[in-house]
C-alpha cells in the first residue's frame, strides 16, 4: 500500500512520468492511475487503482485487496484492469530479492519491487546497524521517459517511500 502511494506521489512530483505511448505522440495524464499485477493461474491481470494519490492508504489497501481477490477469479470488469500509466510488480512477497520487470503496454513504466532484506547498513551517526533493504528496478520506454528523467521519478518513489509519514496525510 505504501509503494502504491509512493509511486502515485511520485508521479504527481515528476509529471512527465506521468504519460503513455500513444502509436505517434506521447499523452499526459493528471491522475495518478497505478495498476500493480496480480498473479493468476495461467497468466497475469494488472488492475488499475484510479487516482492513487488522493486516496489514504486505507483506502488503498481496502481497493487493492478487493481488486486482487477479484483478479483472481476472473471477476474484473474490462474498465478495472485497462488504462493506467503506470505498474507495480511485487515478486518480493514471494521472496524474490530482485528482478526485472517487463513493460505492459502502454504503461510507459514498471517497478520491480523485491523482498525486504536485513542487511547491515552504516547509519547516520557512522555506526553499523541492520535494516530492512528492498530492491527497486524501475523499467521505462524511451519513447515515453528516458534514463534521466526515469532516475528523478525512481528517486522520488525512495524519498516518498524514506518517509512513510508523509503519505499518511
Amino acid at each position: 500500500d505504501f509503494i502504491i502511494k509512493a509511486c502515485a506521489l511520485a508521479l504527481q512530483a515528476v509529471p512527465d512520468c506521468n504519460a503513455v505511448w500513444a502509436g505517434d505522440r506521447v499523452l499526459r495524464f493528471k491522475a495518478s492511475d497505478v495498476a500493480v499485477a496480480v498473479a493468476i493461474e495461467g497468466g497475469l491481470f494488472t488492475p488499475v487503482l484510479r487516482d492513487a494519490d488522493k486516496k489514504t492508504l486505507s483506502a488503498l489497501s481496502a481497493e487493492m485487496k478487493d481488486l486482487a481477490a477479484r483478479a483472481r477469479t476472473r471477476k474484473l470488469a474490462p474498465q478495472e484492469y485497462q488504462g493506467g500509466s503506470f505498474a507495480i510488480s511485487n515478486l518480493g512477497m514471494m521472496g524474490s530479492e530482485n528482478f526485472d520487470a517487463v513493460i505492459n503496454p502502454p504503461h510507459a513504466a514498471i517497478l520491480a519491487v523485491g523482498a525486504g532484506i536485513k542487511t547491515p547498513v552504516v547509519l547516520k551517526d557512522g555506526t553499523v546497524g541492520v535494516a530492512n533493504v528492498m530492491s527497486m528496478t524501475l523499467s521505462v520506454d524511451h519513447r515515453v521517459i528516458d534514463g534521466a528523467l526515469g532516475a528523478e521519478l525512481l528517486k522520488a518513489i525512495i524519498e516518498n517511500l524514506e518517509n512513510p509519514m508523509a503519505m499518511l496525510a
